[in-house]
């Protein structure tokens, strides 16, 4: 078959590689019903991460099982599921106390920009919906595996309550998706850090109840003139860099909580300013496992529709483009289309 490789900065092929098997009888083989690029892609992609060598990409996927090693019970042949980035047991301690991204055993999913893919911990990882989802729900399932989940673990971490006052930092695809759960969580008021118009509308759309343009100092003025100087108790930092980190820190109010889920990059802390501060931190890797089967349902429910943050499909075998149109900006996340 043919899969995304990632050879260098700025170099995607589409090439031929050697057909997914299984490996460990704890594994699983899908056919792919969509696949599509995040936002940590452009990481490597950008040169900004190492990277030894050419790497398979592509870690976001639903699809049909095909074929599941000797001791996978809970998914089989024939059905659809949807499954997390972080591969997980769900049975070691981590996992039992809802932090599947560290489990005892736990590795991160590659190879899935492609028409199959192997999955191994196939039973703690894949969740199987009771009957197949037509093609309109592919991209609302899809969103789940990675971005939605993330989106919403960023909003549980920082606490968000219902009442309550939320600042999302980062309008890009889990920023879009932390509005969402901030909305569905029951937050009286979503304040979206956002300068671009196509991703404030979809802000709204989702539940931002405020937009803010401004950044930096005048961003962070901004947030504590519509707070009446307090603040926000709960702050999702979905980007990663040192500047974000500092508009979450700035418009966190004392004993609020910040929910932190983009990978950083040159960020560091000013240990006397985070003791004088008296915020709460909560973050990492997202354990998506841990929300899959509420998000399945709310998504099968028509709940929630968080497949919209797709603003671009491409055939798979077009995923270069789809790189380079998140990477300039084009398109808030790029939808690969298997056929």
């Amino acid at each position: 078959m043919k899969a995304t490789i990632l050879h260098g900065p700025g170099d995607v092929r589409y090439e031929s590689v050697s057909d997914p098997k299984i490996e460990k009888p704890t594994d699983a083989i899908i056919k792919l019903s969509a696949t599509c690029i995040c936002g940590s892609d452009l990481w490597p992609y950008r040169g900004l991460s190492k990277q030894d060598g050419p790497a398979h990409m592509g870690h976001e996927y639903c699809g049909v099982v095909v074929e599941v090693g000797a001791a996978v019970k809970t998914v089989k042949p024939g059905q659809f599921v949807v499954g997390s980035f972080c591969l997980s047991d769900n049975t070691c301690p981590h996992c039992a106390f809802g932090f599947h991204s560290s489990c005892a055993q736990g590795e991160f999913m590659t190879g899935a920009q492609a028409p199959y893919a192997r999955v191994p911990l196939a039973d703690g990882t894949l969740v199987a919906t009771a009957e197949m989802p037509d093609a309109a729900m592919i991209p609302h399932m899809l969103a789940v595996s990675d971005v939605l989940g993330t989106g919403w673990y960023a909003a549980d971490a920082a606490q968000v309550r219902k009442g309550g006052t939320v600042v999302v930092v980062g309008d890009g695809a889990v920023g879009l998706m932390g509005v969402l759960a901030a909305s569905q969580m029951g937050a009286e008021r979503v304040i979206a850090m956002s300068r671009h118009a196509p991703r404030q509308q979809l802000a709204r759309e989702f539940g931002a109840t405020d937009i803010v343009a401004e950044r930096g100092a005048e961003g962070i003025a901004r947030i504590m003139e519509l707070t009446d100087g307090v603040g926000a108790e709960s702050v999702l930092e979905c980007v990663g860099l040192a500047e974000s980190m500092e508009q979450a820190m700035g418009v966190c109010r004392p004993g609020g909580t910040i929910g932190y889920v983009g990978l950083p990059h040159g960020v560091n802390f000013d240990s006397e300013k985070l003791f004088y501060g008296q915020r709460r931190m909560l973050g990492g890797p997202a354990p998506v496992r841990r929300f899959l089967p509420d998000l399945m349902d709310r998504v099968l429910q028509g709940a929630i529709q968080p497949g919209k943050v797709f603003d671009l499909t491409l055939p798979l075998a077009e995923v270069a483009e789809g790189y380079k149109a998140m990477d300039e900006r084009r398109a808030i996340k790029t939808l690969l289309r298997v056929e």
